[in-house]
């Protein structure tokens, strides 16, 4: 069991330990990191020992740690994925997200797995297999509404949790779902290395040649934004809330965590009287120096996505830049400068704070700021020099909006110290026919007791001695305890000395922590049920990304009878789908066939054709499956791509799982 039916998880990414630390202050309830490799992000492995680190700070509150072992591997990988896994066992992490259903195959240690986003799951039937196949956890395709939330929660035992991504940004494509990077660089975004084409800008081209959009960034979408949901998300099932962004920056993270546990709590502590109270999954309370603001982090604006249903606003078209949020307008242009005035009076503007704005043709245009000189405080009127010569800032007039998407001032706030987590405990201080006692009792019900051997000496101002033992004892300000109170049992005021308090505080707290992390229970690997279960369907294509020969085995002992390989096993030589995405151009355009049903005199003239997709030399097909509302992306593999690979396999052989004979290497 993952998480117990009434526990709420923050889940908070990180890059490296010192982040998920910070991500632990400020209230996950667990954070997900990459390990040495291996990760589904090729730049973001860490060392042994930083991982030891974190693990150890997060079991200090009972928070945990889950390593992303979440790329497809080749044959070649997997003795290195299991020694991994085995590393990552001993030093204590709780659990492994997995992608590649080999693993299940090999000699892994006795830790939790949870389901990757890249393995897929859109369906009951698909999350009843993974739960049935061992994994205790399982995080839902993004694109899922509430009814499908619900859908697969009824279909799940209560010991298998449902994880939902709930801030960052979206992966347009069905997770797992997405070749365009291996079709035309030789890089995989099922193997950490995506480059993200969906953020570039395209020409849409109907099926006449004429151009419908032209340099719009159509496959990118706003960001992940689901704070008006939670309370929906936790009915429909959802215990594990995730926040995206494993290549954030502390400040991100720090932000991020804050504002959703802030608004966990809140919805916690309403429910507390409720038939079906709630609890967090870790120890303490958490609190913060600064107001969490998602609007203050890089975001392309934001969206719940299909959580309430298909909307038209989800995309980012525009720019895959971040707006931020208006400010002020122009007043003035100078040849070095320039003037605004802000609509908030207060407002301030600092050294180093980044301003934009749209440009005539709608382009977002950057002013990085150096220097900021009030010259107005009560008109709200600035006088700014940007880094930059003011001959690069196009279109840049009078009357112009500006918008502020970096605040230096916020920034430095989150550079200090930020928040404060503590753990609430009871202490008792009693006498002892030698000396004293302290024993102290913590939120989770862990108790440890220290002893001192120390002369009964009576006071001379009984209130005084209370009021100092009462001080003493709670001077829990470098530990991660706070005293909730504290009680004196004992036959007559006795003084006794602050250093000897000091000292049995110390030795009980100190005997505390060993308690608690003695006391830490490991979460228990689910096993798979026997016989084992059949897979939803018998027959698998590259979708399923199978690129081992011990994935091939996972899927024939589970009733599959035809596998094919994964795409980067460069097997699919024509064009086919190299996205999969809920996202409709057409529908996002107002041509959809759907849209025009009961339009009188548009009904039946609009049509699901293809449209095409140019950016530069590059050209893709978007092809319209109305039925389930999905949007393939079709295309081909380069020949360049194919070329370097049968180039790269002469010089260092692979090995990965084939449906068709190896080539054979030229005599």
């Amino acid at each position: 069991m993952s998480l117990l039916p009434h526990q709420l998880e923050l889940l908070s990414p990180a890059r490296d330990a010192d982040i998920g630390i910070e991500a632990i202050n400020h209230g996950a309830d667990a954070v997900y990191i990459g390990g040495p490799a291996f990760g589904a992000r090729a730049t973001a492995g860490n060392d042994i020992r930083d991982m030891e680190r974190l693990i150890k700070h997060a079991h200090r509150f009972g928070s945990r740690i889950f390593i992303t072992l979440n790329t497809i591997l080749r044959d070649d990988e997997l003795e290195g994925a299991r020694q991994m896994a085995w590393d990552m066992y001993n030093l204590g992490a709780d659990a492994l997200i997995i992608q590649d259903m080999g693993l299940l195959e090999l000699d892994l240690p006795p830790i939790q797995l949870h389901a990757s986003t890249q393995t897929d799951i859109r369906t009951p039937e698909k999350a009843r297999f993974l739960q049935d196949a061992g994994l205790s956890q399982i995080v839902l395709a993004r694109e899922l509404d509430l009814q499908q939330i619900k859908a697969i929660h009824k279909t799940l035992s209560p010991s298998t949790s449902i994880e939902f991504f709930i801030h960052g940004a979206l992966c347009v494509a069905y997770s797992g779902q997405c070749y365009i990077t291996h079709a035309h660089t030789g890089r995989s975004a099922n193997r950490g290395d995506c480059n993200q084409a969906c953020r570039l800008p395209y020409e849409v081209m109907d099926d006449k040649g004429r151009i419908i959009a032209h340099e719009k960034h159509v496959l990118s979408m706003k960001d992940n934004n689901q704070s008006d949901n939670l309370r929906a998300l936790i009915d429909a099932g959802v215990r594990s809330f995730k926040i995206e962004g494993r290549y954030k920056d502390m400040g991100y993270v720090k932000n991020i965590t804050a504002h959703y546990r802030k608004l966990l709590d809140e919805i916690i502590e309403e429910r507390e009287f409720s038939e079906q109270p709630l609890a967090r999954s870790s120890s303490g309370t958490t609190t913060f120096n600064f107001e969490p603001d998602p609007d203050q982090n890089f975001n392309r604006e934001f969206t719940d996505y299909f959580v309430n249903g298909r909307k038209d606003d989800i995309g980012a078209f525009d720019t895959p830049k971040t707006p931020g949020r208006a400010i002020g307008w122009v007043t003035q242009v100078g040849d070095k400068w320039l003037e605004i005035e802000t609509s908030d009076k207060a407002a301030e503007l600092h050294n180093g704070d980044g301003l934009c704005y749209y440009d005539l043709q709608k382009e977002l245009v950057g002013v990085h700021i150096n220097r900021a000189e009030c010259v107005h405080a009560k008109k709200g009127i600035w006088r700014l020099f940007p880094r930059s010569e003011m001959t690069e800032f196009k279109d840049l007039r009078k009357g112009m909006e500006i918008n502020r998407n970096r605040d230096m001032d916020w920034v430095r706030s989150l550079e200090k110290k930020s928040s404060e987590r503590r753990i609430g405990l009871w202490a008792e201080f009693k006498e002892a026919a030698n000396g004293f006692t302290l024993t102290l009792t913590d939120e989770d019900g862990f108790a440890a007791t220290a002893s001192i051997e120390q002369e009964h000496q009576a006071a001379t101002d009984a209130a005084k001695a209370e009021a100092t033992l009462r001080e003493q004892l709670s001077r829990f300000g470098a530990s991660i305890f706070s005293v909730n109170d504290i009680s004196l049992t004992l036959s007559q005021p006795w003084f006794v000395p602050a250093s000897a308090l000091n000292q049995l505080r110390r030795e009980a707290l100190a005997a505390l922590e060993t308690t608690r992390a003695d006391g830490l229970v490991r979460l228990p690997r689910a096993l798979p049920v026997e016989p084992p279960a059949p897979f939803p369907e018998d027959t698998l294509t590259y979708l399923a990304n199978v690129y081992n020969q011990k994935a091939h085995d996972f899927y024939m002992k589970h009733g599959v009878k035809v596998i094919d390989a994964a795409y980067e096993s460069k097997e699919e030589e024509g064009e086919v789908s190299l996205m999969i995405t809920k996202h409709c151009v057409r529908f996002s355009m107002s041509l959809c066939p759907k849209q025009a049903k009961g339009v009188i005199g548009v009904k039946g003239t609009i049509k699901a054709e293809p449209l095409q997709l140019i950016n530069g030399k590059e050209k893709l097909t978007l092809s319209f499956d109305c039925k389930p509302c999905e949007m393939h992306v079709v295309g081909k593999m380069k020949k360049s791509v194919m070329n370097q690979h049968a180039k790269e396999m002469q010089e260092h052989p692979m090995q990965f799982f084939r449906t068709r004979p190896t080539p054979q290497k030229p005599a």
